[in-house]
């Protein structure tokens, strides 16, 4: 079964003939797919690997860059440069077009950041990133080290003076993010649960405005696992990483429905030419599925 649906409104969604597809294997813990459509191809981070992979179609896999910090997710900016999170230099960096590395963000108020998870750009330039403490509690997907900041936070870094500001600081572990179509709304996962059988494992969704967020109400809760990675697609659905699939939710908070996968899904991406090919990172794979809808 590739399929479980709750709503008829799946049906928007999901194609009939189409199969889950393993495009490759062998990774510890597969994280922060993002597609490059000038290039053709897909990157994601094997975190306990220390290593970016790169998979072209009809081509395959290979090393795209080791070691590589122990990146978590990516994200592109307007320029179409590679934005990633690293665990072990516990910083957000930017890949310039020739190669070379940027240091956007490594402290907040003096102190280290914790272990920077998930980041998106705003249509104004701005980055917004969640920073955890995943790669600061052992030594397998970073570097085990004692907690400087005095909460689990999401941070913004302005387009223009390169300024960081915390913008929410009551999660447990905020983890997966994105905005909605028109950036008026950023949603972000709340992972807390994946150490904490009591913890929140919920999607909560933010108004954007300007450099600050208001509301942060609870928009939908995972019900397998916890949330981690997720999308929203063209006509405003959230695409939400889970234990047992991915889940998709209407710009309402319904449940629609699941594409159940059999390993444990850490984030995704759309991709492909049109955009209506879903790529999910899931523990030792990288799977892809087409869909009836492209991403935002």
């Amino acid at each position: 079964m590739l399929y479980e649906i709750f709503d008829p409104r799946f049906s928007e969604v999901a194609l009939i003939n189409v199969t889950l597809e393993q495009i490759h294997s062998g990774c510890r813990w597969a994280e922060g797919p993002v597609w490059f459509g000038d290039g053709n191809y897909l990157l994601w981070s094997d975190i306990p690997n220390d290593r970016i992979l790169r998979w072209i179609p009809d081509v395959g896999t290979h090393v795209f860059r080791a070691p590589a910090g122990y990146t978590n997710g990516h994200t592109r900016d307007g320029a179409g440069r590679l934005v990633s999170c690293e665990h072990g230099g516990r910083r957000v960096t930017r890949t310039e077009a020739n190669g070379s590395i940027s240091v956007l963000a490594t402290s907040f108020e003096g102190k280290r950041l914790n272990s920077p998870n998930d980041v998106v750009v705003h249509r104004d330039g701005s980055i917004w990133f969640t920073d955890p403490n995943y790669g600061i509690r052992d030594d397998y997907e970073g570097h085990k080290a004692d907690q400087e900041q005095p909460c689990q936070g999401v941070y913004r870094i302005d387009a223009a003076t390169g300024e960081l500001t915390r913008v929410v600081s009551d999660f447990v572990q905020p983890n997966g993010l994105c905005f909605s179509p028109d950036h008026s709304l950023l949603y972000i996962a709340d992972s807390g649960g994946s150490h904490d059988p009591e913890g929140p494992r919920h999607i909560r969704r933010f108004r954007v405005e300007g450099a600050r967020l208001t509301g942060g109400e609870v928009f939908a809760t995972i019900d397998r696992g916890v949330p981690d990675g997720m999308r929203v697609d063209r006509d405003g659905r959230l695409w939400s990483s889970a234990a047992d699939g991915v889940h998709v939710f209407h710009p309402d908070g319904t449940r629609l429905g699941k594409i159940l996968v059999p390993e444990v899904v850490a984030n995704l991406c759309f991709g492909g030419p049109k955009g209506n090919r879903l790529f999910i990172a899931a523990t030792t794979s990288i799977y892809s599925l087409y869909v009836r809808v492209s991403g935002a």
